[in-house]
């Protein structure tokens, strides 16, 4: 996969979340993920089509993602429930569609999927391609969360 596939999405992750929760978020470095096992309690999965075909998720622990919308909802988020599960699927969406909007700006088009909401403790995610899936740790003052982007090649 051309790592400058992961590039737009980073930056529009940074954005989103900055701009919808007021949290600093800090990206870690790309890497190469090699299980399918999430890396927190909550994911947002989305497909992506067009020019390449990939699958964009989100996923959160739970101490970042209760936070995160407590911020954005401006009242206190306690357990994983139906609201959050619907604000996991909306920030993907929304950080898809920034990304999509970068990729556009440099020749490429995608489309996007609805996004999936995927909850559990070790759930898994499956890309739509075989390809390999690069992965960014990101880090906030309230727990961490994980963006994975998969493109065929």
């Amino acid at each position: 996969m051309d790592v400058k596939l992961i590039n737009p999405f980073i930056d529009a992750t940074m954005n989103v979340l900055e701009t919808m929760a007021s949290i600093k978020v800090r990206p870690g470095k790309p890497y190469l993920k090699k299980d399918q096992v999430a890396k927190g309690e909550v994911s947002g999965v989305i497909g992506l089509t067009g020019e390449v075909s990939g699958t964009l998720s989100v996923s959160f622990s739970e101490t970042s993602i209760l936070s995160l919308v407590s911020n954005m909802f401006g009242e206190e988020m306690k357990e994983i429930d139906e609201e959050i599960k619907d604000a996991v699927g909306e920030i993907t969406n929304i950080i898809s569609g920034h990304a999509r909007k970068k990729l556009e700006e440099s020749g490429r088009s995608l489309k996007a999927a609805i996004p999936t909401v995927i909850t559990g403790k070790n759930h898994t995610i499956t890309h739509i391609t075989p390809y390999p899936v690069m992965a960014v740790e990101f880090s906030t003052d309230n727990g961490g969360f994980t963006i994975e982007v998969c493109f065929e090649e």
